[in-house]
């Protein structure tokens, strides 16, 4: 999500890529485009969470019940962070002109410690309200999945960083206990 303009993050349809790498993003786009591939993004909805200094609420960020925000661009309605960042990608690839490069989302997940909102209701009520949500696609792609991969499977004990950092895992760095009950 760096290559997002943080001035055109929101709403989604305003999604630009940052100017500062604009012919970089131009070469990986007309590449990806040419050869077929995905555009490839870590898409982490705490990280925007905790950077916004409470504009966000959290049951937005979690997928839960809320009213949500309708785009003012595009009249589409947001229910949930996930979808909003994902959508502002693919606006992104259309206002340059790649519209219809697939997004896969190779990262994302909520840590259950490190942070006051990382607690293990909120890792779990993350991952598991996106594993019912993914399938449904995005309001700018409804009803098409975008391959979506969990991050993480273990607590990294060894990595550096904030206290959040090495807590993403649904299992511990024993790989023998669950952090939480997770269903995939």
């Amino acid at each position: 999500m760096d290559v997002i303009d943080s001035s055109k993050s929101f709403p989604p349809s305003s999604g630009a890529f940052s100017t500062s790498i604009q012919g970089q993003m131009s070469s990986i786009l007309n590449f990806l485009s040419t050869t077929g591939a995905p555009f490839l993004a870590n898409v982490y909805p705490f990280f925007a969470y905790i950077g916004a200094g409470g504009s966000i609420s959290l049951q937005y960020a979690l997928f839960q019940q809320n009213p949500g925000v309708t785009d003012s661009g595009s009249g589409l309605h947001y229910s949930n962070l996930f979808d909003a960042q994902v959508d502002t990608l693919i606006y992104a690839m259309a206002a340059s002109g790649y519209g219809s490069i697939p997004v896969v989302v190779t990262e994302t997940g909520w840590p259950h410690a490190g942070d006051s909102s990382a607690t293990t209701q909120n890792a779990q009520a993350y991952n598991s309200n996106l594993v019912a949500s993914v399938p449904n696609g995005t309001p700018k792609k409804p009803n098409q999945l975008i391959s979506t991969y969990i991050f993480d499977l273990f607590d990294e004990n060894q990595k550096g960083g904030a206290a959040y950092e090495t807590s993403f895992g649904i299992f511990d760095p024993s790989t023998q206990t669950k952090n939480y009950d997770f269903s995939f």
